[in-house]
């Protein structure tokens, strides 16, 4: 009685004396529209994973939707469907619709919980290869699109710093919080192309004139009077500030060590777990940046009952990204349960818990003794064998 439970959360929020020190700068210069920051996280971002142009937008959500934007507009896309994986975040979905397209749902393969197998239908005009996790897809979706003549763009929101997670035409990330890096809010859309980079910063910036809001001087354009208000398309409000460039800018700074922490987290938890009754993530951990650690059980019951346990010892847990199950989806695509059998599997028996740089040893063996607990008073502990 009056022994405190220890709360391992699904994410942290870190805050560095480096970013403390750069939101100071910004508020001494009084400037936090676009600038120095913003154009050092652009620069920095894009370098690291292997594109010419950044742009620095408000959210993932809308990273996606001003990259389908630029892409549709590029492409000259009347109507069409864009291929997406049946468990993902809401905003995947959304951003599609939000921008006149319409999602073409596929199944998931459960050992990555990314996109399955996908097969050629007329009117897809492009798909969007979901990394959960920090999981990569498998590279043969992104050599079957590119195959048949898909444009691609990365959800990449979960994702940061592995290969294959910025392979698209135009890939997108989140830095909202607790994500692999955190700006508190914002996103990125990530392109080599200077024709789709322009139009990003222009639906960025209300759709505003492309020499105003040019992404760089790579671009060749320079703004002019004339241009800070001309509008060429109907665009959004999706702009970040100086301030969150500037954490940005000091996350940049550890991003090594924040994903070497996340893996060191996601094995010591394979090590706990992997004796139970679970299917656990069996990547290389290399091959991932782990923003959280996924698990499945054998059936809806367990995993009710097994979360309800892990929040009373003080382990916080979320569902696995249920999509098929949300009430707006269901009302324009009706019951696709049958349709999508490994994300209703995953929906239904799965959830994660978190694997962020400041867990330490301690938390994880808690972990992994709650679990053994749980299965232990229901005599149910036994081998996975192959599963996976």
């Amino acid at each position: 009685e009056g022994q405190v439970v220890p709360r391992i959360g699904v994410g942290e929020v870190r805050i560095s004396e480096k970013a403390k020190q750069n939101v100071a700068r910004v508020l001494d210069t009084r400037r936090l529209s676009y600038g120095p920051f913003s154009r050092e996280f652009e620069r920095r971002f894009a370098d690291l994973h292997g594109k010419r142009f950044a742009c620095f937008v408000s959210s993932g959500t809308d990273a996606l939707r001003i990259g389908l934007a630029a892409l549709k507009e590029k492409h000259h896309w009347g109507r069409g469907s864009v291929v997406v994986p049946a468990l993902t975040f809401v905003a995947s979905v959304n951003a599609i619709i939000q921008v006149g397209l319409w999602p073409r749902f596929v199944d998931i393969e459960l050992d990555t919980y990314g996109i399955g197998k996908v097969d050629e239908a007329y009117g897809d005009v492009a798909i969007m290869p979901v990394h959960l996790f920090g999981h990569p897809v498998k590279r043969e979706v992104i050599t079957w699109a590119r195959e048949h003549g898909y444009r691609i763009i990365d959800d990449s929101c979960e994702s940061m710093f592995v290969p294959g997670i910025a392979d698209g035409d135009v890939s997108c990330f989140s830095t909202y919080a607790c994500h692999v890096i955190s700006t508190g809010v914002g996103g990125l859309a990530a392109t080599d192309d200077p024709e789709l980079a322009t139009l990003i910063r222009s639906y960025a910036n209300h759709g505003r004139d492309g020499i105003y809001v040019g992404i760089d001087d790579a671009l060749g354009n320079h703004e002019t009077m004339d241009a800070r208000f001309r509008f060429e398309r109907s665009g959004f409000s999706s702009r970040a500030t100086e301030l969150e460039a500037a954490i940005g800018c000091a996350e940049l700074d550890e991003w090594r060590e924040n994903i070497e922490a996340r893996r060191r987290v996601a094995s010591q938890l394979y090590t706990e777990l992997c004796g139970l009754p679970l299917y656990v993530p069996r990547t290389r951990y290399a091959d991932s940046s782990w923003m959280m650690f996924p698990i499945r059980t054998e059936d809806q019951k367990t995993r009710d009952a097994l979360t309800l346990h892990l929040e009373r010892s003080g382990i916080e847990t979320r569902p696995l990204l249920p999509l098929l199950s949300q009430p707006y989806i269901r009302s324009l695509f009706g019951d696709m349960r049958e349709q999508y059998p490994n994300a209703w599997t995953a929906e239904t028996t799965g959830f994660y818990v978190g694997s962020y740089p400041s867990m330490s040893e301690e938390d994880t063996e808690h972990i992994g003794k709650t679990f053994r607990d749980f299965f232990r008073t229901r005599d149910r502990v036994f081998a996975v064998g192959g599963r996976g």
